[in-house]
């Protein structure tokens, strides 16, 4: 029985075991990579901007529908008391006869359609419905920008996790460089001061490991703070396809550019709403015309039944026009501002043009640039590999100095990070060209 317990408690303290080291990779497995899809997504839903957008578009709705209630009749009461110091009293001759009492209270219901306003309520009603359409060009001109950000901070972010790798592997090496070292100097093969030079450069490669380490912490963070997260979260995102660079027709670009990008649109919407301005202030010069019924209550008591005067209510329907026809040159000079506005957002709109075909010749530029930096620094890639390899086996053998060892790894060093440097830039570079594009 004893040996029997003795192996019970055998298992179960395995099973402990096994049990605790199984949770750290369990957790580790809930850790979803993001892909750059989901998290554009994830920071569309979480923006202040985006938001912010979707608000102001909600507005421009109930813009609309306060504008389209202006076509409607409008219903309103009122109430009063009036307390008079004598009561009212005509004179016929010598006597006084009362005609009123000191207290007048009234009560009057009034609906009032409009038939003509010179086409202004219709006209208002068109602006804010084109108000609507403005401020959704608004929130995807913000969806764009955010993609955008998005983009270059995951960009940046797999770079800094290329670029520990990169110092990673130069310390692993260098670190192997100086166990040769060591052997070779114990033999007398080699002098102290090379072996000084390898610790040296091993002591070096580690403090650019430990910056590494804190720009890709900080790059997690920025991507953080763009998503919405906290922090200090652990984000971690999936790596990109293999390299394929995009092939584009600069004519192509400018004419997409043209008709996508969110500020063209805003300017083409904002110029409708100013030829509707022009309308609106041309819609003094009419007359305005409503339909007015009213009924009303007259009396001395609080509900003005009681009038021993006069009939205590009465309903009326009056066609009311009213014609401003003299105001100091006001009309025209409101209808000449509007026509200068349009006119300035005409021009405008050509200078808004003019800058977005600018933008998009140099982001197309910038791409073609990183494209050939790729296959310049691929190739450069290769060689440096190569050479750090014959150097290291040649120093292995005695044949070459540290210096050319520790040479051979710098320009390795540097090709990793330019060749890193120009595939993630051609990313950035593509991101930016597709904003210009008014892409998401």
């Amino acid at each position: 029985m004893k040996e029997i317990g003795k192996n019970l408690l055998i298992i179960l303290v395995s099973f402990c075991l096994f049990s605790l080291c199984a949770l750290p990779c369990k957790a580790q497995e809930r850790v979803k990579e993001l892909t750059l899809e989901e998290a554009i997504e994830e920071a569309i839903q979480n923006n202040s901007l985006i938001r912010q957008a979707i608000e102001q578009e909600r507005a421009a709705v109930e813009g609309e529908k306060s504008a389209r209630a202006d076509l409607f009749p409008t219903l309103s009461t009122s109430y009063s008391y009036t307390r008079l110091k004598n009561a009212p009293f005509t004179v016929s001759g010598p006597m006084k006869i009362k005609v009123g009492e000191e207290n007048n209270i009234s009560w009057d219901v009034m609906a009032s359609q409009p038939l003509f306003t010179g086409f202004a309520i219709s006209t208002r009603r068109k602006i804010a419905a084109l108000d609507i359409d403005f401020q959704e060009i608004v929130k995807e001109q913000a969806v764009l920008d955010i993609a955008r950000l998005v983009k270059i901070a995951y960009f940046n972010l797999l770079l800094t996790r290329r670029a520990l790798e990169v110092a990673d592997e130069e310390v692993k090496q260098l670190e192997g460089h100086v166990h040769d070292a060591k052997a070779l100097h114990r033999e007398g093969v080699i002098p102290l001061n090379d072996l000084l030079k390898s610790q040296v450069a091993l002591a070096h490669a580690r403090q650019g490991r430990v910056q590494a380490r804190a720009n890709l912490t900080m790059a997690v963070s920025k991507l953080n703070t763009i998503l919405g997260r906290d922090i200090m979260e652990d984000t971690r995102i999936q790596e990109l396809p293999p390299f394929q660079p995009t092939r584009y027709e600069i004519a192509i670009l400018f004419e997409e550019a043209i008709q996508k990008r969110p500020e063209v649109r805003q300017l083409n919407v904002a110029l409708k709403q100013a030829g509707l301005a022009i309308r609106m202030a041309k819609s003094s010069y009419y007359p305005q015309v409503y339909l007015v019924g009213r009924y009303e209550q007259i009396g001395d008591d609080l509900l003005a039944t009681n009038n021993d005067f006069g009939n205590d209510h009465n309903l009326s329907l009056t066609l009311q026009a009213t014609w401003r026809i003299f105001q100091w040159g006001k009309k025209p000079a409101d209808v000449k501002k509007a026509m200068h506005e349009r006119s300035a957002l005409e021009q405008k709109i050509r200078a808004v043009k003019d800058s977005i075909l600018l933008e998009v010749r140099d982001a197309y530029q910038k791409l073609r640039v990183a494209e050939e930096n790729i296959h310049t620094a691929t190739e450069a890639l290769d060689q440096a590999r190569e050479n750090f390899r014959i150097t290291n086996l040649q120093y292995q053998e005695g044949m070459t100095t540290s210096t050319e060892v520790l040479d051979a790894r710098t320009f390795l060093t540097q090709a990793e990070v330019n060749y890193y440097n120009s595939l993630y830039g051609y990313r950035i570079a593509d991101a930016e060209l597709k904003r210009a594009l008014g892409q998401r």
